[in-house]
Formats: structure tokens, sequence, C-alpha cells
């Protein structure tokens, strides 16, 4: 069953856009057009790039670069985990095993 879309008002550049989508995404659709319209006046400020639509690319642009970087460094953190875990079940395993030959 689907779930029903709700129309949403999000404002980006002093522009008003409505955007339908599931009641319980609408936080998260407010956080991104935030997010948007921020990185896009950061961008207009710095006066480098003029149009609408060249800010608007440089914007999500900057936005997937930091979403690139984000994954790296989980999937780099996450490489860490794993390899700490194993030497930890390494540890657990030898003190079962010592303490298996105390036991004999």
């Amino acid at each position: 069953m689907s779930q029903e879309l709700k129309a949403v008002n999000i404002k980006i550049l002093e522009k008003e856009y409505g955007v339908s989508c599931p009641p319980d995404e609408e936080d998260e659709l407010l956080s991104s057009a935030r997010l948007v319209d921020s990185k896009m006046r950061d961008i207009r400020k710095s006066g480098k790039i003029v149009g609408m639509d060249r800010i608007a690319v440089m914007a999500a642009l900057n936005i997937a670069h930091e979403l690139i970087k984000a994954q790296k460094e989980i999937k780099h953190h996450g490489n860490d985990t794993e390899k700490q875990l194993a030497r930890i079940q390494e540890k657990v395993e030898l003190a079962l095993a010592q303490a298996r030959q105390m036991e004999l």
C-alpha cells in the first residue's frame, strides 16, 4: 500500500517551491532545503559565480563532495573497527584456550 504524499512549501534563495513527500520525511526535506539554501547563499555571497543555474550546480557539487568525503570516512573507520574487533576476538579465544588448559 503506497503512502499518501504531503505538499510541502520550501524556500530557496527567496523563491518558493512546492514539493511532495511522504509525511514522515517532511523534516528531512525541510533540513535538505535549508542546507541547499545555505550553500547557495554562500556561493552567491562569494561573488565568483553568477547566475542561479550555476550557483545551483556549484551548491550541488559541494554537497555531493561533502557526502563522498563522509562516506569514505565512514568506510575507513568501519575497516578500523573490523580490525579492532578481530584483535579482540583473537584475545578472547586465546584467553578461553588458556583457561581450558588450566582446567585440565
